[in-house]
């Protein structure tokens, strides 16, 4: 299980944009930009995406440049961004096993609210948990 952050090139507020955003949240709640791996949480913030992963048999690395290159692509041909949005690296944490997971799912999500951008969680569109699914219990 890793925490995951990934930041935009040069920091641009790339998803400040709303096209922009629409575009990359389509591609991170898609469950074929993971393969095997399993994401539980996520948030794309204007200049960076935070997200909680279980990973399957690929390589970290391996799923973070599909993840990428997944994003990327879709960004140049619907919205035609020029150059690439990503940074080229990321940082990851593995959980450890005295980690709870909600409350990493809870921190992240939370995201928009500690930077301002919003009062509420419920008040921005762009993040997702599975806890939010109708047979787990709620994460908030």
């Amino acid at each position: 299980m890793y925490l995951l952050t990934t930041v935009t090139r040069h920091r641009e507020c790339l998803f400040a944009d709303l096209a922009r955003a629409r575009v990359a949240s389509r591609v991170i709640h898609a469950a074929s930009t993971w393969a095997d791996a399993r994401l539980l949480a996520w948030v794309l913030m204007p200049d960076h995406w935070h997200g909680l992963l279980q990973l399957g048999d690929e390589p970290l690395g391996r799923v973070m440049n599909r993840f990428k290159g997944c994003a990327s692509r879709a960004l140049h041909e619907s919205c035609g961004l020029d150059g690439p949005p990503w940074d080229r690296s990321f940082h990851d944490h593995a959980l450890r096993a005295d980690e709870e997971v909600r409350a990493v799912a809870r921190y992240i999500v939370a995201n928009p609210v500690r930077a301002g951008l919003v009062d509420s969680v419920l008040a921005y569109p762009y993040w997702d948990a599975v806890w939010l699914d109708g047979d787990a219990s709620p994460l908030l």
